[in-house]
């Protein structure tokens, strides 16, 4: 399909602003907050001057309409990503975007919902946004939602947007205490666990919050026979006597950072192995560590209460929390001494 479409009318679409807040210079900026562990800090997504791409046009953030009686709205049905950029040794660049553009199709693909752009064109509308909005460390959300439909069947369209804002270069995390969630993830065979589906981080918003009200960071979900399976929104590992273990992928989102950790234990001849295994046996771990694409390499310092063997300095994570800094900013970690 082209890129680059012609404007649509604005009577086309409704425009729904969550939540806007006042500037001086009169426009609008939406608000979330981005946990830090002990505190949050309001974070910025969009100004009256933030460009965005929406259906093969780059609008104004501010200006940008979508329709209230879509799906994705309802249903939750509808997909996205989440992309790195960083400010490199090379300049700008998109970490792993084949890969994570490919996914989206993938999505798509695997909920029925029709989608025709190729990787590269989104590649290449998603440097534009950068360029437009003047980021070079930033995170990026492409999101697929569909047409209006209150009917329980496949979109008859879909939009595409890609919107980008600042991020720190290497979130300044500590690592997190955790407990272990009594939310599971769902079942396999009731829906498509390989897709990132809008709808199934409800289920991580449960368990975030639950989380949250018991005094903890963070939280480790159950797959369906009480194994370990992931974070709310990140992928995990553990070390033990020198062998880091990580669930397979069965009962989770197969992370696009998860497959980068698993190259990295290989480059650096850390054992790595896939395996089912509860969460007792955590409480005997030396460490463990969550990994995503907003989060990057976040270390655990205890799960229930019960403190890591090893702090986390003296971990396997950290040696790989280092590397991955350094790949993702083509850096050279051929000194990372293990």
């Amino acid at each position: 399909m082209s890129l680059f479409s012609e404007n649509r009318g604005s009577d086309d679409y409704v425009l729904n602003y969550i939540k806007t807040a006042p500037r001086d210079w009169g426009g609008f900026v939406l608000y979330g907050l981005l946990q830090t562990n002990d505190c949050f800090r309001s974070m910025e997504y969009y100004n009256s001057e933030t460009i965005l791409f929406l259906d093969g046009n780059f609008v104004k953030a501010s200006e940008a309409k979508t329709d209230l009686f879509g799906q994705t709205l309802h249903y939750g049905y509808g997909v996205f990503e989440g992309i790195r950029a960083y400010e490199t040794v090379n300049g700008t660049k998109l970490f792993k975007a084949h890969e994570h553009f490919e996914r989206l199709k993938r999505s798509c693909k695997l909920m029925g919902i029709p989608f025709e752009y190729s990787t590269e064109e989104m590649v290449q509308a998603t440097y534009q946004v950068l360029e437009r909005n003047s980021l070079s460390n930033a995170y990026i959300r492409p999101l697929v939602f569909c047409s209006p439909n209150m009917s329980l069947t496949a979109p008859n369209g879909v939009s595409l947007m890609i919107a980008a804002w600042e991020c720190e270069q290497h979130p300044t995390l500590k690592p997190s205490r955790i407990c272990i969630s009594s939310f599971q993830r769902p079942n396999p065979k009731a829906v498509t666990m390989e897709a990132k589906v809008c709808g199934l981080y409800v289920n991580s918003i449960l368990a975030t919050t639950e989380a949250k009200k018991r005094g903890f960071d963070d939280c480790l979900l159950l797959d369906l026979s009480g194994f370990v399976a992931e974070g709310p929104g990140a992928n995990f590992f553990y070390e033990k006597d020198g062998i880091i273990y990580t669930p397979p992928a069965e009962s989770i989102l197969p992370g696009i950072t998860r497959k980068t950790v698993i190259h990295i234990c290989r480059q650096l001849e850390l054992p790595v192995e896939e395996k089912y295994f509860r969460p007792e046996e955590l409480f005997e771990a030396d460490s463990a560590f969550f990994c995503s694409t907003m989060l990057e390499i976040v270390g655990v310092s205890s799960i229930e209460g019960q403190p890591m063997g090893l702090d986390w300095k003296d971990s396997m994570g950290a040696l790989i929390q280092e590397t991955y800094r350094n790949i993702v900013l083509e850096k050279s970690y051929s000194y990372v001494i293990v």
